[in-house]
């Protein structure tokens, strides 16, 4: 019993737990910046690329 308790006490005390959530953290923020930015530029390039493609079909009723 004693040994399961000295372990509890030196988990606790290790500094490995709260960097890795640190770690995670920011990860998860990086993530959501990336997926705001991709969606973002995606709309951009979707109304860019239709743009160019009505510029480009010929008239209607040729």
């Amino acid at each position: 019993m004693r040994a399961v308790t000295q372990k509890l006490v030196n988990f606790l005390k290790a500094e490995d737990g709260p960097t890795a959530v640190e770690y995670a953290v920011m990860l998860a923020l990086i993530i959501v910046v990336c997926i705001a930015a991709i969606t973002t530029l995606g709309g951009n390039a979707n109304s860019t690329f239709s743009f160019v493609a009505n510029g480009i079909a010929p008239p209607a009723g040729s």
